[in-house]
């Protein structure tokens, strides 16, 4: 038998948790490192990793926020380094995208 391709997520839910974690990842790194063009490279990457795991998330469209979840997926440098964009980016939200930060906050609980 050959190799079972595995198709990644595309739907709503996905696809707003990713606009949601690109949106924080672009404050922090505007905020924090000040980088004259987009992302540096250090927020690139943890862009493309979120970006990559969401895509594969288990849970799909049933998926709760990533604090509640019980399989954590990221490796823990990866973890860690979204955390401290969360926990900075978190009040920013509610400033920059308003909408976005609401349904985050409900979301999570």
């Amino acid at each position: 038998m050959g190799a079972r391709l595995i198709e990644p997520n595309t739907g709503p839910v996905i696809q707003k948790e990713k606009e949601i974690v690109k949106q924080m990842i672009e404050i922090y790194c505007r905020h924090k490192h000040k980088h004259p063009n987009g992302l540096c490279n250090e927020c690139q990457e943890l862009k493309n990793y979120c970006m990559l795991r969401l895509s594969f998330c288990r849970f799909g469209e049933e998926k709760s926020s990533c604090s509640h979840c019980k399989v954590h997926c990221y490796k823990p440098a990866y973890r860690q380094k979204i955390k401290a964009v969360m926990r900075y980016s978190g009040p920013w939200m509610l400033l920059y995208h308003p909408i976005y930060g609401v349904k985050h906050l409900f979301n999570k609980r």
